[in-house]
This record gives C-alpha cells, structure tokens and sequence, in this order.
C-alpha cells in the first residue's frame, strides 16, 4: 500500500503536467488556426518539429542528468550526484547557444526539407524566427523538469508547467486575438511561457538549496553519461515529430493540403494522449531508477508492472473519449467542413494502436531508468524506422487511407519488438543482482 501510495503521489503529477504540455502544444494551433485558417495551421504543424527538436534537447539532457543523479543518490554518492547536478546545467546552457545559432541560420533550408512550400513556407519561417531565439528559455524550461521531479519535487514540477501553460494561453490570447500578431505572436506567447516555467524551475533548485549551478568536476566524462542515457527520453519526445515529418511528407503526396490540413487536427489531439502515456514513464522513472540504484531489481520490476497497469487503463479511456468526441477535432480548430469530416474519418484508425504504444513507452522508461541503454535506443528509434517503411509500401497500394494505417502498423510492430527486450533485458538483471 505505501509503495502504491508513493508510485501515485510521482506519476499522478508528472501525468497531469504532461498533457498540459500536450495542450501547451496545441495552443499555438488552436489560436491560429481560428485567426489565420487552415493555411496558418498547416504551417505551425510543419515548422513544430523545429520546436520539438529544441525542447526535447533541454526534456533529455534533464532527464539523463536526472537519472544518473537518482541512482548515485540511492547509492549513497553524494558528491557525484550533485556534480551530475551541475553537469546537467553547463549542458543545458552550451545546448541552448548551439541550438540557438545553428538553427536560426539553417532555419529556410530546414523549413524546405521539412515540406513548406510558398504561404505556408513564409508564415512557417515568421514562427520558426522567434522560436529560435527563444531556444535558452526552451530548453531550460524543459530541463529544469526531470531534476526537480527526481529531487522529490514532482508537483512542484507539475506547477512550473502548469504556470508557463497559463501564460503562453493568455498571451496567445492577446497577441494573436487581440492585436493580431498572427504566427509571431504565437511564437513570442510559446516563448514566454517557457521562460516562466525556466524561472519556476530554477526558484525550486534555490529553494531546495540545490547546488546546481558552478563548474562541474570532470564534464566531459559527466556529459558522456548524461548524453548515453538522455538520448532515449530525447528520442521519446522526437519520435512524434519525426512521424510529423514523415507523414505530413506522405500526406501531402497521397492527400494534398487537405490532408496534410486533416493530419494536423489529428496530430495535436493525439500528441496530447501520447504525452500522458509519457507521463506514466516519466513519473514512475525516479522510483524505478532509485530502486536500481539500491538493487532491488523485484521491487523495480513491480513499479513498471504498475505502470503498465495505469498507462493501459488511461489509455483506454483517452481512445474512448477521442472516439466519442472525433466529429469536434476538426471544428476546434478552425478547420473547413471538408478537413473536419476527414479527420473525423481518420482519427479511429489512429486510435489501434494506442494499448501498443502504452506497453511500448513504459518499457523504453524503465529501460534508462535502469541504464539499460541499447534496449532503450532500439525501441525509441525503430518506430519511426518502421512507420517509413511501411509508407513506402502499404499507400502504394491503398492511398491516403494506407498512410493513416501505416501509423498504427508501426505502434503495434514497436510493441512487439519492446517484448522481446524486456525479456532480454530481465534476464539480464536477473544474473547481475542474483
């Protein structure tokens, strides 16, 4: 019973803070759209992997010092953890001016290469501008999170967030609506809110009297570490944005804008589900990684049963629930009669292969949490290598329907491969700790 009350008093906090960032996601798309039209949603959908690349940089390099501060925590290795602590900040920081950089001078070529064309290329390039150069505030945002979740402050980390969601919406509100800055006011609103949810996490680490801030002993070993394991939650919150690309590049060969229109609507609702599915993985990964830490590999394994249990039973209820609600998906966000009844016909195929990719995000979870690198790679990245596969053959045969399919075919594929290493991976443990 305590060990239930503990596993929810982590992950209830880390699930609602990730479907606010879920929401968070679509704000832009909701505001926007209903100023701007279809055009303007179709560019933020397109130029959003921009967007997902810089704060899924700061969500994993966060996360990798956060688990490797959990374990030497567990450990007893006091000194260690907290270098890792500061490891993990000097990262952040060179991550932000690179990011920053390079991408706002490859900002037109990336824009191409991600499928904007024309209007669309020229309202993408607007947001894209401002979101670059907020990239400090971006990745900060987002990496602050994981260290405070793993110093046993996950609703303090659940309120960081939910602080930067309340103001991107009411600037999203006054900038596009109000006085009409249309893409640049949204950027500047995504921004901002960030820079709120930074300030939080950085009040929490002072407030704590955490020492995260210095010059850390050793860094480029402490960098290594922290990249081997952040390279998975990286690839978690990339996975959605490299299957963005890939099907907004299969939609619009097969379907056109309005398909590339109709898979936008689709994107930010279903991003929403997978982020709570992340959320379960996120918030039990603490526990899990102090459990291993100690080496108490059964009482790990009965966190991650837990949490299969509860990513199963929510995403459950979150296909019923879109199920029910697919004819408003399209309408929310200002898009046309005709988009709306596409997506409507199109959502419940999406929607298969939910169960699968909850069994899938939990697993690669436990994988880092326990160091368990390779398996955790394999299962992050084959995905989309199996989603392109599976574009490049099943629409040949049946069109824009296939492209749709394709999505689910690969969730249940990924699933499939995720049994097979936590068998492996178990056996592993099994003869390390025995």
């Amino acid at each position: 019973m305590k060990q239930l009350k503990t596993f929810a008093a982590y992950v209830a906090p880390s699930v609602f803070a990730c479907a606010l960032s879920g929401i968070y996601a679509i704000v832009d798309g909701f505001f926007v759209g209903n100023s701007v039209g279809d055009i303007g949603l179709s560019a933020i959908n397109i130029a959003y992997p921009v967007t997902a690349l810089i704060q899924g940089l700061g969500t994993g390099i966060g996360m990798g010092g956060a688990v490797m501060y959990s374990i030497r925590r567990a450990r007893g290795e006091k000194k260690l953890a907290e270098n890792n602590i500061k490891s993990s900040m000097m990262f952040l920081l060179l991550a932000a001016v690179l990011c920053t950089v390079l991408l706002y001078l490859m900002r037109e070529p990336v824009l191409s290469l991600l499928g904007a064309q024309g209007r669309i290329f020229d309202l993408g390039e607007e947001y894209l501008r401002y979101i670059i150069l907020g990239s400090l505030f971006q990745i900060f945002g987002t990496g602050t999170v994981p260290l405070i979740r793993n110093n046993g402050g996950s609703v303090c980390a659940m309120l960081t967030m939910v602080a930067g969601f309340l103001t991107n919406i009411a600037l999203d509100y006054l900038f596009v609506w109000v006085f009409g800055m249309g893409m640049t006011g949204a950027a500047v609103a995504t921004v901002i809110g960030q820079a709120v949810a930074m300030a939080g996490g950085f009040a929490y680490l002072l407030w704590k009297k955490v020492p995260f801030w210095g010059v850390p002993h050793a860094f480029p070993a402490a960098a290594g570490r922290i990249l081997q394991i952040g390279l998975a939650p990286f690839g978690i919150t990339m996975s959605p944005n490299l299957t963005l690309l890939l099907m907004n590049r299969a939609c619009a060969s097969y379907g056109g804008d309005q398909a590339v229109a109709c898979y936008a609507c689709i994107a930010y609702v279903i991003t929403i589900l997978y982020l709570i599915l992340q959320g379960v993985g996120d918030g039990c990964q603490p526990l899990m990684s102090q459990e291993y830490g100690k080496g108490e590999v059964k009482s790990m394994k009965k966190i991650r049963s837990m949490a299969y249990i509860t990513a199963a039973v929510m995403g459950a209820v979150c296909m019923a629930v879109l199920y029910l609600l697919r004819g408003g998906v399209g309408p929310l966000f200002g898009a046309s009669a005709e988009v709306s009844a596409d997506v409507s016909v199109a959502l419940p195929i999406f929607l298969v292969g939910i169960l699968f990719l909850a069994f899938s995000r939990v697993t690669t979870s436990a994988f880092y949490a326990c160091e368990q690198n390779a398996a955790s790679y394999l299962l992050v990245y084959a995905e989309p290598v199996l989603l392109l596969v599976l574009l490049l053959v099943i629409p040949r045969f049946s069109g824009q329907t296939g492209v749709w399919w394709s999505m689910a075919l690969s969730q249940i594929l990924a699933s499939v491969l995720a049994w097979g290493l936590k068998i492996a991976a178990d056996g592993k443990m099994k003869k390390v700790f025995s």
